[in-house]
């Protein structure tokens, strides 16, 4: 009897062994190419490097930090020291911003402001920023009738002028740095509260939200480890778009007489003294709102080098 011969052995026995030999090890990874691990921080920061405005902002900052810190330390003038047989000199070598009309060393006196200026703006945001992530979060996650209540809340506090609120609060607890950071804080966490919850609802439907739900993890889980970390883009940019509005309202309410008290001094008094001696003393009132000026561009060009670095389809 005549056996047929399998058509898959016929082949396999035409096949060239030749074919089968091992590669040498200058081939095996021709086609290789090889991508640097980076993890999102670091990918971020390289794209905020290209971003020269947004680097020498921060580097401003840095800098403007660091003189508000050791200025004050290291100078043998005082923020409240008075001597006035030197009042309304102009800058020198000693006084480099020169003196008020009390004798007082001008450029002690803008970086004493500064301390005051950025504790309240910096105070200011990361507590709007706590205040604003909490509540956003559970009105955008919980939803319905409890997410309404929470809006129209929000929508009476917008309602009344943030002004109002703080000359209240001066007559209550008086001009002093605890007043001024209440009265700045009161409804300015109300736009956080708002881009939160834009950002939950949009997130709290996607598939990773919906996985972690069907694990079993509980509903703060997934508010703060999935839900608002993916968000913290936007909040990051909110939040530098936060710090120059508090300076400018903290600057504000002691340009008009009603922020810190003296002698303490930040840059809004500051200017609100020069400004009596604006046509005879013009550089005194140079100094604060250059400062304030400065600042808050820095601040500015700051959030935007960071959206472009945080959003990547901006990249």
């Amino acid at each position: 009897m005549n056996e047929e011969k399998n058509p898959v052995s016929a082949e396999t026995e035409t096949i060239d062994p030749a074919m089968f030999e091992p590669l040498d090890d200058s081939e095996k990874n021709a086609e290789f190419i090889a991508v640097e691990s980076r993890t999102f921080m670091r990918d971020a920061w390289n794209s905020f490097k290209k971003n020269k405005l947004a680097l020498v902002s921060l580097f401003f900052l840095i800098f403007m930090i660091l003189m508000a810190i050791f200025v004050p330390i290291i100078s043998p003038f005082t923020y409240d020291g008075q001597d006035m047989s030197i009042a309304n000199q102009n800058p020198t070598w000693t006084h480099p911003f020169g003196t008020d009309k009390f004798g007082r060393d001008i450029l002690v006196r803008v970086m004493y402001g500064a301390r005051i200026s950025l504790s309240v703006g910096f105070a200011a945001a990361g507590i709007c920023m706590v205040i604003g992530i909490i509540y956003g979060g559970i009105a955008g996650y919980v939803g319905g009738r409890l997410d309404m209540i929470m809006m129209r809340v929000v929508d009476i506090l917008y309602a009344v002028p943030n002004l109002l609120y703080t000359i209240l609060i001066m007559l209550v607890f008086g001009s002093n740095m605890f007043s001024v950071l209440l009265g700045v804080c009161i409804s300015s966490w109300i736009g956080m509260a708002r881009l939160v919850r834009t950002q939950v609802m949009s997130l709290k439907e996607q598939e990773f939200s919906l996985a972690a739900l069907v694990l079993g993890a509980s509903k703060q889980r997934i508010l703060f480890k999935h839900l608002i970390v993916n968000s913290i883009g936007p909040i990051i940019v909110s939040l530098t778009m936060m710090v120059p509005s508090a300076i400018f309202r903290e600057s504000f309410l002691g340009f008009v007489g009603i922020g810190i008290s003296a002698p303490m001094s930040s840059w809004g008094t500051l200017a609100n003294e020069a400004r009596n001696m604006i046509y005879t003393y013009p550089i005194q009132l140079v100094w604060p709102v250059g400062a304030i000026c400065l600042t808050m561009l820095a601040l500015n060009f700051l959030g935007d080098g960071l959206g472009e670095a945080l959003d990547p389809k901006k990249r």
